[in-house]
């Protein structure tokens, strides 16, 4: 077999294609013929179950009976061929009398005596965004090669790692009225590029436009292409440069363009995140809204510094709590759990020192292990443990700094004989 030197995708829809042999080779081959629209006819005296079942259901036409001379060109010629009689005689006429009608001839038996090959075709899934894209893969006449190559571009392709992003918008370039584009809430996690989903991941891959946050996997922007517009509308402690209205109304804005708009967050969209504030603006407006859940620094970050947040025998239960509006919010929060439940504080900081008198105060004991966990996730982790009664004082001598996850509670004792748990 030479090697392919044109590749080429055909458009069969409709168009008559041949194909000589009954058994399951040719099913297969039947099948991908079907898929792509064309009218395929078999040439068989006998066939497998599957091609029985298509002529059951009209999907085929069958002749029952040996391959003769003419078959290609009655009741019209062929656009194509595909031999799978297992006769190397059977195949060999067939090629030949495909050679000179010039009808392109695909052997099952002998790859080298063919004119046209058969590549190992990954196709997007539909609904995904890499929906639309075909790729073909040939090796040079080794197919489980091109087989091995072919599941690996799909896996890429399902997992976004692929620059899978439409740059020619589908429908009529004459419409002076785009469709609606999308807007996917995406939670990108504690902060690491490989703790995203990979639906969150994909949906990234193809998005035209990204309003990302300072917190979450930042590193995938590199990843975007050039022309795709990244929105910073990032946050630190007391600086918020850009509104939660002015937010909302960009992902409006950009959809109503025709755009596909990825909102990035870390942590999950609806944990602390105004996740379900960014997808009411966008519903009441019209606009097809997507959710893709993220790994939530509130366990993930725990977990990072060898703290579960529930243990067998210290406790079955957790509270997460956001702190930076002070101590009030978070004894509300923690109101009616149990009493040896898991206090997770969430932008707790700032806040500590009256969020620990407001605890003790509330009865929590003095000696109750705390961590305050900085920059989960990333190269920079660090955990400083100690307890209720000296958080304040030992975050301030430490120079703890926000972004850190604060975690009261005896699950913290765990730590001492896990360590960290990353591979960071």
């Amino acid at each position: 077999m030479s090697q392919p030197s044109y590749p080429l995708t055909l458009d069969l829809t409709g168009r008559r294609v041949v194909v000589v042999g009954g058994g399951p080779v040719a099913a297969r081959r039947v099948a991908g013929l079907l898929d792509a629209g064309a009218s395929a006819e078999v040439i068989a005296p006998f066939i497998c179950e599957d091609l029985a079942a298509r002529v059951d259901h009209g999907e085929i036409r069958w002749y029952d009976r040996d391959y003769l001379a003419g078959d290609l060109l009655e009741p019209e010629p062929a656009w194509l061929v595909h031999t799978a009689t297992g006769s190397p005689q059977v195949d060999a006429q067939v090629a030949r009398e495909a050679q000179a009608a010039r009808i392109w001839c695909i052997r099952a038996d002998d790859a080298g005596a063919s004119s046209a090959w058969t590549p190992a075709v990954a196709r997007g899934t539909e609904g995904t965004p890499a929906d639309g894209l075909t790729v073909a893969v040939t090796a040079g006449g080794d197919p489980r090669r091109a087989s091995a190559v072919r599941d690996a571009v799909l896996a890429a392709l399902d997992s976004g790692t692929l620059p899978v992003r439409r740059v020619r918008a589908v429908g009529s370039a004459q419409s002076t009225h785009p469709p609606l584009g999308r807007v996917a809430l995406v939670g990108g996690g504690p902060g690491a590029d490989d703790l995203i989903t990979v639906r969150g991941r994909a949906l990234l891959a193809a998005a035209d436009v990204v309003v990302a946050d300072r917190l979450g996997p930042r590193g995938l922007l590199a990843t975007l292409a050039a022309d795709v517009e990244v929105v910073d509308v990032g946050k630190t402690p007391g600086n918020h440069p850009v509104a939660q209205d002015r937010i909302n109304e960009l992902l409006v804005h950009h959809a109503r363009l025709g755009r596909n708009v990825v909102r990035l967050k870390g942590g999950d969209p609806f944990v602390l995140g105004r996740g379900g504030e960014e997808a009411l603006h966008c519903v009441e407006r019209g606009i097809a809204v997507e959710v893709v859940p993220g790994v939530t620094s509130a366990v993930s970050v725990p977990a990072a510094a060898g703290i579960p947040v529930t243990h067998r025998g210290i406790t079955a239960s957790f509270v997460v709590a956001s702190a930076h509006e002070g101590a009030d919010s978070v004894l509300r929060a923690a109101a009616d759990a149990a009493p040896d439940a898991t206090l997770v504080l969430l932008m707790g900081v700032t806040a500590l020192a009256d969020t620990a008198v407001a605890l003790l105060a509330a009865g929590r004991a003095a000696d109750t292990p705390v961590a305050l966990i900085e920059r989960g996730w990333t190269p920079e982790q660090r955990t400083t443990t100690t307890t209720l009664e000296r958080a304040a004082a030992d975050a301030t001598a430490a120079g703890v700094r926000a972004p850190a996850v604060v975690v009261v509670g005896e699950v913290v004792s765990v730590r001492n004989r896990l360590g960290d748990l990353t591979a960071r």
